[in-house]
């Protein structure tokens, strides 16, 4: 297990977010879904101005998972109304998780978890959620072994395709 060191995305590097966010996001999903929902969903949800915006909010971190200097992966924590869904003040959200292909398979994504679950603790949070897609049957499974259980379900659209996110929860 290689040592990460969790650093939080300052808005001065939003392009490099940007980037590995569109990265990661194809690399775990290009393969499983058509080119044309994709690329609708992309030309929509990885744009400058989008990502400015978040990185903008006081309620929104992201935080870089970095390996010998370089982002190996991300986390995007959500508070109070940043929520997606739920927008309970006494919940943490993480909207997202990725972890480059190069770096997968060595607990990069069980530290960033670890992480988000230390930081929910810290600000006296009583628990933590997330949606992940339903036939992400691997990332369901390494949910499930770090506490989560699921307790709801959301729709989702990537392009013109109507998916269905499964909603986890981990009491803390």
């Amino acid at each position: 297990m290689p040592f990460i060191d969790i650093q939080r995305v300052q808005p001065n590097d939003v392009t490099r977010l940007l980037e590995l966010s569109r990265r990661t996001f194809f690399d775990a999903f290009a393969h499983l879904n058509s080119p044309a929902d994709m690329d609708a969903f992309a030309e929509r949800a990885f744009t400058l101005p989008s990502f400015e915006t978040q990185l903008s909010n006081p309620d929104s971190h992201f935080y870089y998972a970095m390996v010998a200097g370089l982002p190996a992966g991300y986390i995007k924590l959500n508070y109070k109304l940043a929520q997606t869904e739920i927008k309970d003040a006494d919940a943490l959200e993480v909207e997202r998780i990725y972890v480059l292909t190069a770096y997968q398979g060595q607990q990069i994504g069980k530290q960033l978890i670890d992480f988000a679950v230390k930081t929910a603790i810290c600000v006296k949070h009583s628990y933590l959620w997330l949606g992940v897609w339903e036939h992400n049957a691997g990332a369901i499974r390494f949910y499930e072994s770090k506490g989560f259980s699921i307790f709801g379900k959301h729709k989702f659209m990537l392009g013109s395709d109507e998916q269905t996110d499964l909603l986890m929860k981990k009491e803390l």
